[in-house]
């Protein structure tokens, strides 16, 4: 599946350097990236996709295999592979299964507040549930919409996100695939079970936030594991969000990360041993 991109880049000739991939977590979308886009891009070439289900990308089943296929089968249409791989949540879940099942396409991996394993994302299964029986009434403005999902969706920032989501007005309607959502949870929240010995060799760096759980020391031997040269980083006071609620710091150790891989070009290579 082709998915929607934003792509941001210097004028000119960024010959050398690797594209920047951002991959966005669950109910979001690409432009939730623009900040860092803009950064990044009088340097770099830059990409953020919605994947499948979110944002203007088509709609259908999906699991991590899949939605990594989709990313893969997107860079290659833009002939921007390899590239380096930047995911938040749900997408840093997709970046890594990219890195494990086409590392040839990955010179390097960042992981924004997630650990390739079971957990995170669970409290949006009933988020998503709630939505899908939630009648949808003949006419929507952003008030309005922000009342009607009150009783689903009670985090002011998790609402504010999902009215992104609406096509407002007369006869507004879920841009997402919100039924195609739901139906995956279970999935999303899971990780899947990969060949013994499975690994990704080039630079992954995870980035977690100081006030989140989603990565815990029990995550650790799976992250050594699975990625044996990993990195991590925690920018106190954050979030599950920390993008958005540390973007200069997000910013900051996503820029020297990306300057220190920016000349890489052999990418490392996924071993699997019986």
């Amino acid at each position: 599946m082709l998915l929607n991109v934003i792509e941001r880049g210097p004028e000119g000739s960024a010959s050398g350097r690797p594209p920047v991939v951002f991959l966005h977590g669950l109910f979001g979308r690409g432009r939730n990236f623009g900040f860092f886009q803009r950064s990044l891009s009088a340097t770099y070439r830059t990409l953020a996709l919605d994947l499948r289900n979110h944002g203007d990308s088509p709609h259908g089943p999906m699991d991590y295999p899949t939605l990594a296929a989709d990313v893969r089968e997107t860079l290659a249409a833009h002939n921007a592979l390899p590239a380096i791989v930047i995911g938040h949540s749900m997408g840093g879940k997709t970046a890594m299964m990219l890195a494990l099942t086409a590392p040839a396409d990955v010179v390097a991996l960042m992981v924004a507040d997630i650990a390739p394993g079971e957990g995170g994302l669970a409290h949006t299964q009933d988020i998503a549930q709630g939505l899908v029986a939630l009648p949808m009434p003949a006419s929507l403005d952003l008030s309005g919409a922000a009342a009607w999902m009150a009783p689903v969706v009670r985090d002011k920032a998790v609402r504010d996100l999902m009215i992104q989501n609406l096509q407002l007005g007369e006869h507004p309607r879920w841009r997402i695939g919100l039924r195609e959502i739901r139906d995956a949870l279970d999935t999303i929240v899971g990780w899947p079970a990969l060949p013994q010995g499975t690994h990704y060799d080039g630079p992954t760096l995870f980035v977690a936030g100081g006030e989140s759980r989603y990565i815990q020391p029990e995550n650790y031997p799976e992250m050594r594991r699975l990625f044996p040269h990993y990195r991590l980083e925690v920018i106190p006071g954050a979030g599950h969000w920390l993008h958005a609620q540390k973007p200069k710091e997000f910013l900051a150790i996503t820029e020297q990360f990306v300057s220190s891989v920016q000349d890489r070009t052999s990418p490392s290579q996924v071993q699997t041993q019986d």
